[in-house]
């Protein structure tokens, strides 16, 4: 009897001190900072204070559950083989494929990255392929690999240090087009309306269209915890307009309540009393496919997210939600600095 009470108490111990050593392990794991990396992609993704949209995104929700986070930039040729390894994490915007789903966890898409044609003002920008517009030169930002799809897909592209120089190369006439992320053209038509109406033909259609993900290494401990934590935040991000600081954007179009309908979000309760022009889509809707920022007057369901409060159209928001008039963004908007162009 007392061997068996001895062997019940060292049993129990052990049980405790198992649990003990787990939990120790795993409450470690998640408060010990990710080790993260991205290549240098503006506007998405950079070093600290450059245009660095995806990174300011994934870092405000990790806020929001206290994960803290450190991101390496490196090569854009030492990208996929470090996914692949060990040595980070994982990385806080990553493209899906087959080959990463092995050995990473991916998160809901929270962006994505939809490029559009710019050209000259007067200019075509109606092609629905860039094999239409072979022999003409191209500029694209540098530092990233777009694909075998884009590279090998007939026109000359031109590589460009950033979105200020392959505006400069458009305008000064070394390109004909320019091939640039819509969230990027809705930013030129929300902060140089003038410039862009007097200068620029802007795209609607998206040449190159991929969702953004946060990945974790499935071997992390918490993985699947900071995955689903990660989640849960996107759709407070846009309903508090965290989004639209960030992205610099005045008017988003999403799906705020989570029925499947996308409504449009302005970035305060006081955008004045017309109906706005463009909207940002976060993603390109399945049943729309014919434009990246999609003219309001082409939604089949133009439903507004006004004051907490979500109206079937522009006439039925609240005539106190109009009256102020547009307000100027406020200077410090998001913590990536802004761009800029020169026209």
């Amino acid at each position: 009897m007392r061997k068996m009470l001895v062997g019940s108490r060292v049993a129990g111990l052990t049980g405790a001190l198992l649990v003990a050593v787990l939990g120790a392990w795993l409450g470690a794991a998640q408060t010990r900072p990710l080790r993260l990396f991205s290549t240098a992609w503006p506007p998405f993704t950079n070093e600290v204070g450059q245009p660095r949209f995806a990174l300011d995104l994934v870092e405000a929700a990790f806020a929001r559950f206290n994960q803290p986070s450190t991101t390496t930039i490196v090569a854009p040729g030492q990208f996929t083989t470090m996914l692949l390894s060990g040595d980070f994490d994982g990385s806080a915007a990553a493209w899906r494929d087959a080959e990463r789903e092995r050995v990473l966890l991916y998160s809901d898409p929270y962006l994505e990255n939809r490029l559009v044609l710019v050209g000259r003002k007067g200019s075509d920008v109606s092609a629905t392929a860039l094999s239409a517009l072979a022999g003409r030169r191209i500029a694209l930002v540098e530092g990233y690999s777009y694909g075998v799809e884009v590279d090998n897909s007939g026109p000359t592209f031109v590589r460009a240090a950033s979105e200020e120089d392959s505006l400069a190369k458009l305008l000064g006439g070394q390109v004909d087009y320019v091939l640039m992320d819509d969230l990027v053209v809705q930013y030129i038509a929300d902060n140089h309306a003038r410039e862009a109406q007097a200068k620029l033909q802007l795209g609607t259609r998206p040449m190159v269209k991929r969702p953004l993900y946060l990945v974790i290494r499935r071997s992390h401990p918490d993985a699947q915890g900071i995955i689903d934590r990660f989640n849960a935040q996107l759709r407070g991000m846009i309903a508090d307009r965290t989004y639209h600081r960030l992205l610099h954007v005045d008017w988003i179009r999403a799906d705020v309540d989570g029925d499947g309908l996308f409504e449009y979000i302005p970035g305060n309760d006081t955008k004045g009393v017309t109906e706005p022009k463009r909207a940002y889509s976060i993603f390109s809707p399945v049943e729309e496919p014919k434009a990246a920022t999609i003219p309001v007057a082409e939604s089949t369901q133009p439903r507004f997210y006004v004051g907490g409060n979500i109206y079937r159209d522009w006439a039925s928001v609240p005539a106190n939600y109009k009256a102020a008039g547009n307000m100027p963004p406020p200077p410090a908007r998001a913590t990536a600095s802004l761009f800029r162009f020169a026209w």
